[in-house]
C-alpha cells in the first residue's frame, strides 16, 4: 500500500468519525424526555465501548484461547494448524527451569521495585517538605521521570560499563572501584546480582513519581493535627511514624500498587540492558521472545495471560484506593 493509499484511508476515517458524531449529537438533541437523555447517554458512550471491545477485549480473549494450542497457531493469519494442548503452555511455565528463573527473576523485581521506590520518594518527600531548597530537590529527583526507560538504560549501561583492571574505564562505577584499589566488576554479566542492578535502573526512573505524590499527600495532612501531635511531645521519627504514615496511607498503597503494575511489565530496561541473557530475562520480556523471535505463539500467549492474570487484582485493588482518595 503506497502513502498516498494510506493518507485517504486516514481522511476517509476521519471524515467517517465525524459524519458518525454528527449524527450522534442532531439525533440526540431532539430528545428531551428522561428517556431520551437516557438514549443520549448511551449514543454517546457506545463508540467508547465498541472502540474498547474491539481494541481491547477482542484481543485478551483471543490471546487467552491461543494460549490453549501449540506453537504452530498463528493468530494472526488465522491459521488453523496448530494443535490443542490444553494447559501444557501453563504446564512448561511452571515446570520448566529457564522458565522458572523467569518467574523468580519477576517475584525479585515486583518485591524490591515497589518497597525501595516507594521507600526512597517518602524519605525524600519527607525530608525536603518545606525545605528552602524543595522545588530545586524536587526537580532532580524528578528529572529521571521525563526520560525513558530505553534511554534510562543506555545512561546505566556506561555506569555499569566493565573493562579489565589494567584498563583505564569508561564504566563510573568500575572507575571507582579502580581507583579505590579494587578489581572491576562485570555488573550486567554477574548471576544472580546483575538482576539487582538492572532492578536499580527502574527504581531511579520511579522514585520521583513516588515523591511526586507522597509530597502532595504530606502537605493535605491539616496543620492542627500537626500541632496538636508536638504539642503532645511528638517528635522527628514518632511524628513520622504516628501521623504522616497512617495519613497518607492511601496515597501510599496508590503508589505501591502502581508501580508493582508498571513492574509486571518491565521490558524495555531488560531488552536494552542484557536482551534477557545472563539469567535476567522477565516475564514481558519472555512473552516477546516466546512469541515474536521463538514464533511458540501458544507459550507467548499463556505468558501475556499470565501477566494479565497476576495485573488484574492489583489494578482493581488500585482503583478501589483511588477512589477512597478522591472522596477525602
Amino acid at each position: 500500500m503506497s502513502s498516498t493509499d494510506k493518507l485517504v484511508q486516514m481522511v476517509i476515517a476521519v471524515v467517517l468519525f465525524f459524519a458518525v458524531m454528527g449524527v450522534i449529537l442532531i439525533l440526540t438533541t431532539k430528545l428531551r424526555s428522561r428517556t431520551g437523555e437516557k438514549v443520549q447517554a448511551a449514543a454517546f458512550i457506545a463508540p467508547s465501548l465498541l472502540l474498547i471491545a474491539i481494541g481491547l477485549l477482542y484481543p485478551a480473549l483471543r490471546t487467552i484461547y491461543q494460549s490453549f494450542f501449540g506453537s504452530a497457531y498463528e493468530p494472526l493469519v488465522g491459521s488453523e494448524g496448530g494443535t490443542f494442548n490444553g494447559l501444557d503452555n501453563y504446564r512448561q511455565i511452571f515446570t520448566n527451569d529457564d522458565l522458572l528463573q523467569v518467574l523468580q527473576n519477576t517475584a525479585v523485581w515486583v518485591v524490591l521495585t515497589p518497597l525501595l521506590a516507594t521507600g526512597i520518594g517518602l524519605v525524600y518527600a519527607v525530608l525536603i517538605d518545606r525545605s528552602r531548597f524543595e522545588k530545586v530537590a524536587k526537580a532532580l529527583i524528578f528529572l529521571p521521570m521525563a526520560i525513558s526507560l530505553v534511554g534510562a538504560s543506555i545512561i546505566w549501561k556506561f555506569v555499569y560499563d566493565y573493562k579489565g583492571s589494567d584498563q583505564s574505564q569508561l564504566g563510573v562505577l568500575n572507575g571507582l572501584l579502580k581507583a579505590a584499589g579494587f578489581d572491576t566488576y562485570r555488573f550486567l554479566l554477574t548471576e544472580p546480582w546483575n538482576t539487582l542492578f538492572l532492578i536499580v535502573i527502574i527504581v531511579w526512573v520511579q522514585a520521583g513519581f513516588a515523591m511526586t505524590i507522597l509530597s502532595a499527600a504530606i502537605k493535605a495532612i491539616p496543620d492542627d493535627i500537626i500541632e496538636a501531635a508536638r504539642l503532645d511531645g511528638v517528635n522527628g521519627l514518632k511524628l513520622f511514624r504516628y501521623i504522616t504514615v497512617p495519613s497518607i496511607r492511601p496515597s501510599l498503597i496508590v503508589v505501591l500498587t502502581t508501580i508493582s503494575i508498571t513492574t509486571l511489565k518491565v521490558f524495555d530496561i531488560v531488552r536494552t540492558a542484557t536482551g534477557g541473557q545472563f539469567g535476567t530475562s522477565v516475564l514481558a520480556y519472555e512473552f516477546y521472545v516466546q512469541s515474536f523471535r521463538s514464533f511458540n505463539f501458544g507459550l507467548g500467549a499463556a505468558l501475556a495471560t499470565l501477566i494479565f492474570v497476576l495485573v488484574t487484582p492489583i489494578v482493581v485493588y488500585n482503583i478501589r484506593q483511588m477512589r477512597r482518595l478522591e472522596a477525602r
